[in-house]
């Protein structure tokens, strides 16, 4: 493999840009620091001008990830206005285009097991990317009567829970976990069930 090197003092990105692809090659436990290092066109010490350990590069593509992701559900949020319910639909076909767009990215925040609040940047961006979600829902959710409408945050994450369910199992080529249908199927039909049984669409829609 041909080292990528670096010019100009983007050592760090570098350095994050190799992590995500041996992420998504070997997965986030399967490369050392100096695979990372070899890849970027640097000797394994320089890592360490930049980031504590192996845990602290991949939490810095977390954090990237994290704010593409925030701006791509706040596009698709966006895109969907004036309508509630297009807005909230959006969102969840945006979660799966993005874990399908940026594989790596997708593993250093959900599959790594480093946790959100590692530090405040990524706390952050993860915070921003949740509101986004949590504000559609809370949109749609006017439009259950009071005495039946779930907390937004209960609505966010039901939508979030199914929307990462549909990528694990069906838009990650996990063995033994083909379906007969595409993933954007599974996800719209999915939330339609879900919209059903809380009275926002109807029987027909």
């Amino acid at each position: 493999m041909a080292k990528r090197g670096y010019h100009h003092g983007n050592l760090r990105q570098a350095l994050v840009e190799a992590a995500l692809a041996l992420i998504e090659a070997k997965g986030p436990t399967g490369f050392t620091l100096s695979e990372a290092a070899k890849q970027a066109g640097v000797t394994p010490a320089a890592v360490y001008r930049h980031f504590e350990g192996r845990e602290d590069l991949i939490a810095e593509a977390a954090r990237q990830g994290y704010e593409i992701f925030a701006d791509v559900m706040q596009f698709a949020y966006e895109k969907g206005q004036p309508s509630a319910l297009a807005a909230f639909e959006a969102t969840g076909r945006a979660y799966l285009a993005f874990a399908r767009k940026y594989p790596g990215h997708y593993i250093a925040m959900f599959e790594s097991g480093i946790s959100v609040n590692r530090n405040p940047d990524l706390a952050r961006e993860s915070g921003r990317a949740w509101r986004v979600l949590e504000r559609a829902a809370s949109d749609l959710s006017q439009h259950i009567p009071p005495e039946r409408r779930p907390p937004a945050s209960m609505f966010s994450a039901h939508i979030w829970a199914m929307s990462h369910g549909v990528v694990e199992l069906f838009a990650r080529n996990s063995p033994g976990t083909q379906s007969p249908f595409p993933p954007e199927d599974l996800l719209e039909t999915g939330i339609g069930v879900y919209l059903r049984g809380l009275g926002l669409i109807g029987p027909d829609d």
